[in-house]
């Protein structure tokens, strides 16, 4: 009687056991699913971190000038008599470009010099008769101021008839011509500008720190927005030897060859400039890293119990080049990085990779429409 009372006691407690068995497995199965369902894999797309060569370089805006280059003008007044270019025209030095009406000056011109002629001629005579003693010294004396005098006066009227004539300072490309025939102009009236074209120069400015990491003859790479595909090779050629006291900037100017004359005095322009030896950096896209005001991020590919998940990670940037960014610390070689689609991520949230559309990372990108 014992011994059956001890078997129903036990199948009673098997039955017990399994009921309140299955009751906590059930919970956490619905426990389980109910997690997944609150914290679904998220979609991303993850990129290998890899060693790249990295040339430093350093960047900077400016603009370009040329050479020699200016908007002629006549100090005096006067109306154009003649006009001897053309709009665009490549001039020589010393070329007339433009002369005012000058019949009055020229014929006082030559007026003075009959002057000067007579003077001399009697200072000539007069030096002759000194020398028999047939006139005194002070005729001599005065003979010789008058000589003077007179040849002052031819020459102050000859640069009178000079200032009427425009001429090309130096050789260049000369702009659109601004006056015509008959006009009257004012002095300083703009005539045509006329720039030296080849080479040309551009201008811009550097923090005091690069000063260490340039010199004098250093090749340079420059583009401009009109062709942002062709960088221009140049050289520095003059260092302001002076620090702007405000920002702390200098003044660099290089040196641009411009047989073709494409780039032009005013344009701006980017320039870059190598310093110092190639390195060895890890490099990532941009997009994978997460920038905020207590320090930059990204999120590493992890894997548990079978399932991918991420971890957050600070790290140290470098510079940038293209769409890739240098990293100094944080990450390794070989770390798988998420690139997209961090936005609800955080540690420990189950991923779903899918690399079927991966975000730029090229060095060097170029405009779609190129």
């Amino acid at each position: 009687m014992i011994k059956r009372m001890l078997i129903m006691l036990v199948a009673v407690g098997l039955v017990l056991g399994g009921f309140f068995g299955f009751q906590i497995f059930k919970a956490g199965i619905i426990k389980q699913v109910m997690a997944a369902l609150a914290n679904p894999p998220q979609t991303v797309s993850t990129t290998t971190a890899t060693t790249q060569s990295w040339q430093t370089r350093i960047k900077a805006v400016g603009g370009l000038r040329a050479v020699s280059g200016a908007d002629l003008s006549l100090e005096v007044a006067g109306i154009v008599d003649m006009i001897d270019f053309q709009s665009g025209d490549d001039v020589p030095a010393g070329k007339i470009l433009l002369r005012l009406r000058q019949d009055d000056d020229i014929a006082r011109l030559n007026a003075l010099k009959a002057t000067a002629e007579l003077a001399q001629i009697n200072y000539d005579r007069d030096v002759k008769q000194f020398k028999v003693n047939a006139i005194s010294q002070a005729t001599v004396d005065t003979d010789q101021f008058n000589l003077k005098s007179a040849l002052a006066s031819v020459a102050q009227q000859q640069a009178i008839v000079d200032k009427k004539v425009l001429r090309a300072p130096f050789a260049g490309h000369l702009g659109i011509r601004q006056v015509d025939i008959g006009q009257f102009l004012n002095p300083g009236s703009a005539v045509v500008t006329l720039q030296a074209l080849d080479p040309i120069y551009m201008d811009f400015y550097l923090p005091q720190q690069a000063l260490d990491r340039i010199k004098l003859g250093q090749s340079i790479d420059v583009r401009v927005d009109t062709w942002p595909d062709k960088p221009i090779p140049g050289k520095l050629v003059a260092i302001d030897p002076r620090v702007d006291a405000t920002s702390r900037n200098v003044m660099v100017r290089a040196s641009l060859a411009n047989p073709d004359r494409r780039l032009l005095p005013g344009m701006y322009a980017t320039v870059e400039i190598d310093v110092g030896q190639p390195e060895q950096f890890v490099t990532l896209p941009q997009t994978a890293i997460t920038y905020n005001p207590y320090g930059s991020t990204v999120f590493l590919v992890t894997e548990q119990n079978g399932q991918q998940q991420v971890r957050q990670t600070f790290m140290t940037t470098g510079a940038t080049r293209g769409d890739q960014v240098a990293v100094l610390t944080g990450i390794k070689a070989g770390d798988i990085v998420v690139t997209s689609g961090q936005m609800k991520l955080h540690n420990g949230s189950p991923i779903k990779v899918d690399n079927k559309i991966q975000p730029l990372n090229d060095p060097a990108p170029v405009p779609l429409d190129h």
